[in-house]
């Protein structure tokens, strides 16, 4: 071999990688198409979980990493405005844009879009808009946007760039629908139909992969429920109105304290048992309420980053934390403090169904205490129904499975959104979603959705013996005439009949 062969057969050897934007650029991309982990793991021949580590960090290799990196070129062009034709080199008009009008429009549909009585700045550009999405002053129409309207120069004189990718801060606070170049849009969410069978399909591959063994195909598909939790949200955030952020900035009070210790949030999770029973012994029905967390999935979730706000106001367009003073509760005789069991007086930090629920409470409807003090507030707009979709499509499931007598779909289900809930936090086993408010709100909600069950035994005449945790409610009474009996998510099962207080003996006329 000459030493010219040699250096060329060292040159053949050496492979140049390809070079890949940072990791958050990778996920912005991603995000900013509609694309889900699952869709970008399809094309480049890999599992989507390996598509979430290069979004956290992780470097791919070799052929992968080509392919990867052809992806993500491709993706960067589609976000690429279309340049302009060549104005005519004899003729050039330049125009200016009509002013957009002021006229206030009819109110659009959707809970969350409402009509400004004054213009206000518009979160994109700026410029005087009619209408707030979710507390967020914006055009609805893109044409009537700043950052949409035409040029009023020749393109030479601003060569297009392109778009740069999203950031999380960016994503916080930007509605899709109202984002330059997004159709506008009067609907939030399409019907569960329209989402793949994702569940069914990731059922009949476990069944088969484990020749049909119940309870191996269980098994495997509850361990990998939380990464199957965050394809079928990506799932089901297509064509809706809002981007979901998965690493907004957190404040303090909603960073652990400790490795294995918990942040400054209070749940007001019920913890209550009646301190004295009516005379006479008595049958107490333990009821088990279905799905509760579930259930808890529509509740007011903030958009965006949390912002700071002091102050004696409560704001229900928006959500987050609230530090609070919370009332005195004269019931505890007869109903579980809204806030749960708690020994310290003083503020505390609550999440927006706790504020909700004791705002609730003091209105002249109910009397039962004084409004709480709010003294400083983490909040950012909000929707309540931002996860309605996802939830959707887990009811619908957990639904047909019932029906059908399918215990590994039901197992697979119940693991999917529990564990979506439990490691929302910092967990080890979620890198995909940091949201501790939105856990602490999940949860919260779903304490406040038993209260309101034990409110409405007591004011149908239960008498309710004890409330614990966000399933589980013991009464006193003929509870089928409050609650429907069944195993669906606005029904309640049997989970345990027994007998309590003490007996009387009707000859000594005493109780035994």
């Amino acid at each position: 071999m000459t030493d010219f062969e040699s250096v060329d057969a060292l040159l053949a050897s050496v492979r140049v990688e390809a070079e890949l934007p940072s990791a958050d650029e990778r996920r912005a991309l991603r995000l900013a198409l509609k694309l889900s982990q699952a869709d970008v793991a399809r094309a480049v021949g890999v599992n989507p979980k390996t598509v979430g580590g290069w979004e956290s960090g992780r470097e791919p290799t070799g052929e992968v990493r080509a392919k990867y990196a052809y992806l993500l070129e491709g993706l960067l062009a589609k976000l690429e405005p279309e340049p302009e034709p060549e104005p005519d080199a004899l003729e050039v008009t330049v125009t200016e844009p009509e002013p957009a009008a002021m006229t206030p429009a009819a109110e659009p549909e959707g809970d969350d879009v409402e009509l400004l009585a004054q213009p206000a700045a518009c979160v994109l550009c700026g410029g005087p808009a009619m209408h707030q999405v979710a507390g967020f002053p914006q055009h609805l129409d893109p044409a009537e946007c700043a950052t949409a309207l035409p040029q009023t120069v020749p393109p030479q004189a601003t060569p297009p760039q392109a778009m740069p990718p999203q950031t999380a801060a960016s994503r916080a606070t930007v509605p899709v629908a109202a984002r330059p170049g997004k159709p506008s849009t009067r609907r939030a969410f399409q019907s569960t139909s329209d989402v793949p069978d994702v569940i069914g399909d990731a059922v009949r591959a476990a069944l088969e992969k484990h020749g049909g063994d119940l309870e191996a195909a269980t098994a495997a598909l509850v361990r990998r429920a939380i990464p199957d939790a965050m394809i079928l949200l990506d799932t089901c955030r297509k064509g809706a109105r809002y981007d979901i952020i998965g690493h907004p900035w957190i404040p303090d009070i909603l960073r652990k304290k400790s490795a294995k210790g918990a942040d400054e949030i209070w749940e007001a999770r019920p913890k209550w048992t009646r301190s004295e029973l009516p005379p006479g012994q008595h049958e107490i029905t333990a009821l088990d309420v279905n799905g509760a967390y579930l259930s808890a999935l529509k509740t007011h979730l903030p958009l965006g980053e949390l912002e700071h706000s002091s102050g004696n106001r409560h704001d229900r367009r928006r959500a987050g934390v609230h530090l609070v003073t919370p009332p005195d509760w004269e019931y505890e005789d007869v109903l579980p403090n809204p806030i749960g069991a708690r020994d310290e007086p003083g503020p505390l930090w609550v999440s927006e169904p706790t504020l909700r629920l004791l705002l609730r409470l003091s209105t002249a409807r109910y009397g039962l205490c004084e409004p709480p003090v709010i003294h400083e507030s983490f909040t950012s707009g909000a929707t309540e129904n931002l996860l309605e979709k996802f939830r959707g499509v887990l009811r619908d499931a957990r639904e047909k499975a019932i029906e059908e007598n399918d215990d590994v779909t039901l197992e697979y289900v119940k693991a999917m959104y529990s564990k979506f809930v439990s490691t929302m936090g910092e967990s080890n086993y979620n890198r995909e979603l940091y949201r501790p408010d939105w856990m602490h709100i999940i949860r919260s909600q779903a304490f406040a959705n038993l209260w309101m069950k034990a409110y409405k035994a007591h004011d149908e005449g239960l008498a309710v013996v004890r409330a614990m945790g966000t399933d589980e409610l013991h009464v006193l009474g003929d509870w089928r005439s409050v609650f429907p009996e069944g195993r669906g998510v606005a029904e309640v099962k049997v989970k345990d009949v027994y007998e309590a207080g003490a007996a009387v003996d009707e000859d000594a006329g005493e109780e035994r």
